[in-house]
């Protein structure tokens, strides 16, 4: 069968049978071609496989990480505070001291200075190769009413995915406090009990969250995964009432993920702190990993037995997401025991003011004390409040050091702490 081609070039004949095989050929080699593109995007991303994280390499990967903890969730313990112990709280104190006004200013240069560049290229040059993000729902979203999406927090996380990258440095995000509260206690910012278990609206906020990181994020390879929930369910409330709970949420959160975003790891933590994995069944996405927190416990084996037994039976890695706020004997002792295990770590957190108990440290401004005895002292009354103020000029000027003295160029590092990591000989 003959084919004569219609291009003008009338006395041109063209073998049919050689014309179709020739696009066979093509249609090949375009498959083949878009095959390996596809190969090569995927193997951007750091994965799992059976007790494993695997880097974009293809070889396993052990993450070393570290937790920007109180830059999107301030805790009070990190301020000296006692009392005002939530960023709820926390904002109140600050709000009565300058007024809200200043007070607003306040917060945005404290955003703008905690976690800058170099920040990032330090804990990179430290020798960390991974950052855990605990941020507040209440940054990414509204408490009432619509749903609003605050573009200001991830024109943020964009910024800092972009340092992220620049250093080789990987990200988890952390939902440290959820909509309503997920553990009831200070670090949820919630209201002393986790409403978020049982409020449908709380639930799909969050859930709405998780989608918008989802759909903004799928392709950036420098994130590893999204750690749903921090520390949910205290032991101060009935787990039998509350537990059997909090995997029909997890499903629901990657669900929702899974409709945008087949790239990322998501890390499920157990009940209880993240102590209590009994309240997993087997796993229900190809790319999950479990993690566990471990604060003031003995440092062998044992305090992770039951965490190993579980990576063992479902063939799943885990991930040590939070420990530390202990002595340098402590740390070194626990971050041994975990590597001897194989179990990837993150310790909590990188920038703390005054305090040795992490990788680095920034001065305590003059009349720092000021402040905490007003943060910790009768706050009941107006009257105690007018009363036992100190000069809001004193308290401007304190905050304005504060916001100087955390920025990175003048941080120092805590050589023990980071020899307790392994990361400084």
């Amino acid at each position: 069968m003959k084919f004569r081609a219609g291009t003008g070039l009338a006395d041109q004949v063209i073998n049919f049978e050689s014309f179709v095989k020739g696009i066979s050929m093509a249609k090949w080699i375009l498959t083949g071609l878009l095959i390996v593109f596809h190969l090569s995007v995927m193997a951007q991303f750091v994965t799992v496989k059976g007790k494993e994280f695997i880097g974009p390499d293809g070889k396993p990967l052990f993450l070393k990480g570290v937790n920007l903890g109180n830059w999107l969730l301030p805790e009070g313990y990190m301020f000296k505070f006692e009392k005002a112990t939530s960023p709820r709280k926390i904002e109140e104190v600050i709000t009565e001291l300058i007024g809200p006004e200043a007070a607003e200013k306040f917060w945005k240069a404290f955003m703008d200075s905690y976690i800058i560049e170099l920040d990032i290229q330090q804990i990179k040059k430290l020798g960390f190769n991974s950052v855990r993000v605990p941020f507040n729902s209440r940054l990414v979203m509204n408490e009432s009413g619509p749903a609003t999406i605050n573009e200001a927090f991830f024109l943020r996380m964009n910024k800092l995915l972009t340092w992220c990258e620049k250093a080789g440095l990987y990200v988890i995000f952390d939902m440290h406090g959820a909509p309503g509260g997920q553990t009831g206690d200070n670090i949820d910012d919630s209201w002393g009990y986790p409403y978020l278990f049982t409020s449908p609206d709380m639930q799909e906020r969050a859930i709405r969250i998780w989608e918008e990181f989802a759909k903004r994020y799928a392709n950036r390879s420098i994130i590893i995964g999204y750690d749903l929930l921090n520390e949910p369910l205290a032991h101060y409330f009935n787990a039998d009432s509350l537990n059997h709970t909090l995997e029909p949420l997890y499903r629901r959160m990657t669900d929702t993920i899974r409709r945008y975003d087949k790239n990322h790891i998501i890390f499920l933590g157990g009940a209880q702190w993240n102590s209590n994995f009994s309240v997993f069944g087997p796993p229900f996405d190809d790319k999950l990993a479990y993690t566990f927190h471990k604060y003031w416990t003995p440092t062998d084996v044992s305090v992770i037995q039951d965490y190993l037994d579980f990576s063992k039976k479902y063939n799943v890695p885990l991930w040590m997401g939070e420990s530390g706020e202990n002595s340098d004997e402590w740390v070194m002792a626990f971050r041994k025991t975990l590597e001897a295990n194989n179990v990837p770590w993150c310790f909590w957190p990188y920038k703390k003011m005054d305090d040795t108990a992490g990788p680095v440290q920034f001065k305590k401004p003059e009349n720092w004390d000021l402040i905490v005895k007003y943060a910790d002292g009768d706050r009941s009354t107006f009257k105690a409040i007018r009363e036992n103020r100190p000069d809001r000029q004193v308290v401007i000027k304190t905050l304005q050091q504060y916001i100087l003295n955390m920025r990175a160029e003048v941080c120092t590092v805590n050589e023990g702490y980071m020899k307790a990591l392994g990361l400084m000989p």
